[in-house]
């Protein structure tokens, strides 16, 4: 089984950026630890600021692998073309979001993405990425 774990603009801080919103650990050590938790399972970490580089990842993986789990950030509120995408891909995603997104800013309410994908999953902090995992592993 083959996942990708896609995270978009400015997660790279994750650890540094909005400690009480996002946490104090960085995504490069909680992925170590979601490796551990699933050793069968062939995880592969992409993090990129840049809404081109999130369409090819998702476009290259798209028909070969059995999942993605996608934080696209705050292009969740602004990008059709991820949407597209997702839309445009064989490959199921879940949508994940660190922080309870529909508690906070109006603007952040809406996903242009959820649509698209099997599920989403808020609020629950880095937690949220292991559910997303499990949902492919016992799907």
């Amino acid at each position: 089984m083959k996942i990708l774990i896609l995270n978009g603009p400015n997660l790279n801080l994750l650890g540094k950026r909005e400690p009480t919103i996002y946490g104090n650990q960085s995504f490069e050590d909680y992925f170590k630890q979601l490796k551990n938790t699933f050793p069968n399972v062939d995880l592969e970490y992409r993090q990129s600021n840049h809404e081109g580089t999130l369409v090819d990842w998702i476009h290259e993986v798209g028909f070969s692998y059995d999942g993605i789990v996608f934080n696209a950030g705050a292009y969740t509120h602004t990008s059709v073309a991820i949407a597209d995408a997702i839309a445009g891909v064989e490959t199921k995603v879940i949508e994940v979001h660190i922080s309870n997104v529909h508690a906070r800013e109006a603007f952040r309410h809406h996903s242009y993405m959820a649509k698209n994908c099997v599920g989403t999953i808020a609020g629950l902090g880095l937690k949220g990425y292991e559910l997303g995992v499990r949902y492919f592993t016992e799907d």
